[in-house]
């Protein structure tokens, strides 16, 4: 059997599809019984979270077990194959340990280094045993990972590298001050009462919130986390437990929102969420704020802000240069052309933008005749002078003969962003799928970070140097975790072996016995003693010998050597792996007991 792992995340996929493959605690556990029913997979275990969906399953066929894997996750996360497929990833035996180790310390989380991932990958261990689908291997596997997960936060650095995706969404809510200073006397709502919220509701406490209101469908998990919030996380921040009937009220409230849910649909609308800024307690939404006066360019007097309800906003369109000239005596320029082009005459380069050479002859020769022939320029037109404007106009020239026309080359408009006044609510949706619509990053007085928009501010994240040294923390540790399962594996046939040789030995002293009725007890005890002392010493070397082969790569064949050469029943080896399956399985739940 070999270790195969199939799945998707954030590195490998869109949000989008992310949010639609998301699988539900029942969900998982039909994933699970589903896979041992396969036929490839022996063992399987379903790592699931906010930002990867991950199925692991000791396999005896590749091919067929990444079909059926593949297939499994298409039916049910409810996404078509073809569509899942682009975006799965595949490790198998080493590269899979690989792959696991360096998603428990972190290096494959969106924020790296974040040590949340541990427990929730004690949470897919827990859930395989519950479900009876992890056996010996997969026992192991996640055992290891939980330990090197903790050894790579112990001894290096790689917490300075990234944090909790709670406290990094909190920064970018934050947006550069200080979270403790900007959550200061805020009031917050927390949806949801899972492991994630718990972090949020226990982070937003420390940061030193005025208040903490835990919605839940589930009152009395609401009510058991707002009693530990109080009781025993020692912040002496008031906390509330309220039912989800009730968040409607909450957010007219609110200053900050963390939701976490697992709900297949949407928590927050759009539509809910202005309506809650439109009855907030300390009044209404206001009108936007004027924005500061932009000043135009060549010294004219300042432009206001398209948005802004000001009552010079006419007398300040008013200033702005002239868009035309009206009626130019013999102007060979399409004036209708020019209506629209804001700060500059017939005259300036935008007049003759686009101009044939032709028509830039006949323009050229109209210029020249000066403003004493025209009555019609108003103050402040530009005069091309051929002496003065000597390199543009041989620039132009130059131009005009490799293409045959003026390009364009308009001063840039001024652009003046719409007025977005400053946040009054603050959300952050750690859900998968989202619980909040997308649609409240539109809303104005609103700030969203979900996890699409994590994605793309961790992405610069910078990377602790620390990393480095957890890599090869990771590496040793997969060489070791290889030599161990290999060795491992031909356990049971040197138990085997052992098991038969006792036997030989016991059968031998039975048949001297029927030969030598007289034999006392103390010469019995001798010789019983000798033959096994005999039997031992034959068999040390060579079982030693099997173990350290075994554990170097390619060394699983010596296991069907031995069991050929001794000639050991195959059922009596399975016997042997069966019950130390058993053991490990039942050691392995109580340390997670513990």
């Amino acid at each position: 059997m070999s270790l195969l792992v199939v799945g998707l995340s954030h590195r490998s996929a869109p949000v989008s599809v992310l949010e639609r493959a998301a699988l539900g605690a029942d969900a998982q556990a039909k994933l699970l019984q589903d896979t041992i029913a396969a036929e490839p997979a022996a063992e399987a275990a379903v790592l699931a979270t906010c930002n990867r969906i991950e199925l692991y399953a000791d396999v005896d066929k590749f091919h067929a077990g990444v079909a059926e894997l593949s297939t499994l996750l298409a039916q049910h996360s409810g996404v078509g194959l073809d569509e899942l497929t682009p975006h799965l990833y595949v490790h198998y035996e080493d590269r899979a340990v690989h792959h696991l180790f360096s998603v428990a310390c972190g290096l494959d989380s969106m924020v790296v280094g974040e040590g949340q991932i541990l427990g929730q990958i004690k949470d897919s261990l827990a859930g395989s045993q519950e479900q009876h689908t992890a056996g010996r291997l997969l026992n192991d596997l996640f055992q290891q990972s939980l330990r090197v997960g903790k050894r790579a936060h112990s001894e290096t650095g790689i917490d300075r590298a990234g944090q909790s995706l709670v406290t990094f969404g909190l920064e970018q809510l934050a947006a550069g001050t200080p979270v403790e200073n900007w959550a200061a006397g805020k009031r917050a709502l927390v949806i949801g009462a899972g492991s994630m919220s718990s972090l949020a509701a226990a982070t937003l406490a420390r940061a030193g919130v005025a208040e903490v209101v835990i919605a839940n469908r589930t009152l009395e998990r609401a009510q058991r986390l707002a009693q530990i919030l109080t009781e025993v996380d020692g912040t002496h921040v008031p906390a509330r437990a309220v039912r989800m009937e009730t968040v409607p009220l909450e957010l007219t409230r609110a200053d900050v929102v963390v939701s976490c849910t697992g709900a297949t649909g949407l928590v927050l609308t759009a539509q809910a969420v202005a309506e809650a800024l439109e009855g907030r307690v300390d009044g209404p939404f206001g009108p936007f704020p004027v924005l500061p006066a932009v000043p135009a360019q060549g010294g004219a007097e300042p432009v206001r802000a398209s948005g802004a309800q000001t009552a010079d906003s006419a007398d300040a369109r008013d200033e702005l240069p002239p868009t035309s000239l009206g009626a130019e005596d013999d102007c060979p320029l399409d004036l209708s052309a020019v209506q629209g082009t804001a700060g500059f005459s017939v005259l300036g380069e935008a007049a003759v933008a686009g101009m044939a050479a032709a028509e830039l002859e006949q323009h050229a020769a109209w210029v020249d005749k000066g403003d004493k022939e025209r009555s019609g320029r108003p103050a402040g037109g530009a005069v091309l002078d051929p002496e003065a404007e000597f390199e543009l106009i041989t620039a132009l020239a130059a131009t005009v003969a490799t293409v045959g026309r003026i390009p364009e080359r308009r001063r840039p408009e001024l652009v003046v962003p719409a007025p977005r006044p400053a946040p009054v609510l603050s959300i952050l949706d750690l859900a998968m799928p989202r619980d909040v619509d997308a649609a409240v990053h539109r809303l104005p007085g609103v700030r969203l970070v979900d996890i699409e928009s994590l994605a793309e501010a961790s992405a610069d994240a910078p990377m602790a140097a620390d990393v480095d040294q957890v890599r090869r923390i990771v590496s040793d540790e997969v060489t070791a975790f290889g030599a161990a399962q290999r060795a491992a594996h031909i356990t049971p046939t040197v138990v085997a072996l052992r098991s038969m040789a006792a036997d030989v030995v016991t059968n031998e002293i039975a048949r001297l016995e029927g030969r030598l009725p007289g034999l006392d007890d103390k010469h019995r005890a001798e010789i019983t003693q000798t033959v096994r002392r005999v039997v031992d010493k034959l068999l040390h070397a060579p079982t030693v010998r099997v173990k350290q082969l075994a554990a170097e790569p390619g060394g699983a064949g010596y296991a069907d050597a031995l069991r050929t050469l001794f000639d050991l029943d195959p059922e009596t080896v399975a016997s042997v792996s069966r019950a130390e399956d058993a053991e490990n399985t039942e050691n392995a739940k109580n340390r997670g007991r513990a």
